[in-house]
């Protein structure tokens, strides 16, 4: 009972110190969503030659927006696979802003965001100029950013879409913002809280020697274990990768590796839009393979 007691206050702790940093990141975050949407889709869609690198650099922005839209402007045939790829693998969702919330772990989630960025640029233009020559043009689908579940639906209170470029002035645009940002810093306050107490627990019982010897620490195969944790498409994995990272179980390779191939709910919109299952399987196949390799070069190579 003292066990559970303590764990439980323990980790209460550490996430109620997280949880200003939370909602004000997210409330910055979806302000942004919400007046650059359009804009942020026009700038993708013209892109061209230079996809994979504008791809990483708006991907590494920690929310769903940008995956999802990459997903459904790749299946309408408007950008290339590597841009898709460049964007799924700059991708954190919330494992950045637990570092940047976390004291001494700022340096930390920028150079996350460094490789990670270099990465998907390195890893669009290899895939554009090897694999994906010729994309196939398909039906361009709308952005279905609902599918990350926090903004509960798209119209207006009178019942007319709305435009999301703040052209509304009956502050129902801010309400929304405040909505989805509430909803995303008490989920993931949830999730830290949660995986806080069982680590605490764990690691009382077992002990972080074990602990980190079962998830294969500073062996070839903890990118890999990683790698397909990261495949999970929900944010809950990332925050689950930080805090391995941060408890000293996972590498920083390995934690590259898991949030290389974790694309959030952008992966789980490629499977819902594209038609073609094959090609889909075969991107997984291509962020899962860049991911465990850039992992195992990390960390056995550069020894990170």
């Amino acid at each position: 009972m003292n066990l559970l007691i303590d764990a439980l206050k323990d980790g209460g702790l550490d996430a109620l110190k997280m949880l200003p940093f939370l909602l004000v990141a997210f409330l910055l975050l979806e302000f942004i969503e919400h007046y650059s949407e359009s804009h942020r889709d026009r700038v993708l869609s013209k892109i061209g030659a230079a996809g994979p690198a504008v791809g990483a650099i708006f991907g590494c922005v920690p929310q769903c927006g940008f995956s999802v839209a990459a997903a459904n402007l790749y299946a309408g045939g408007v950008i290339t696979v590597g841009t898709l790829l460049a964007v799924f693998l700059s991708t954190s969702d919330e494992a950045v802003l637990l570092l940047f919330g976390h004291p001494g772990q700022a340096e930390t989630a920028f150079r996350l965001m460094a490789v990670k960025v270099i990465l998907g640029m390195a890893i669009g233009y290899v895939v554009d100029a090897l694999l994906f020559k010729n994309p196939i043009k398909r039906k361009q689908l709308g952005a279905i950013c609902e599918d990350c579940g926090c903004h509960g639906g798209e119209e207006e209170a009178d019942g007319s879409p709305e435009e999301g470029n703040g052209s509304s002035g009956d502050g129902h645009g801010y309400q929304r913002i405040f909505h989805a940002a509430l909803h995303h810093t008490v989920e993931i306050f949830v999730y830290i809280f949660s995986f806080n107490v069982l680590l605490n627990i764990l690691l009382e019982a077992v002990g972080i020697e074990w602990l980190s010897g079962f998830l294969l620490k500073d062996s070839f195969f903890q990118p890999v274990l990683s790698a397909l944790l990261g495949l999970i498409p929900n944010c809950a994995v990332s925050v689950v990768l930080a805090e391995f990272y941060m408890s000293g179980i996972l590498s920083f390779g390995a934690v590259v590796s898991g949030l290389l191939s974790g694309a959030g709910v952008g992966l789980a919109v490629l499977f819902k839009t594209n038609r073609d299952k094959k090609e889909n399987l075969k991107i997984t196949g291509i962020l899962l393979l860049s991911a465990v390799l850039s992992g195992i070069f990390l960390q056995i190579v550069l020894n990170f």
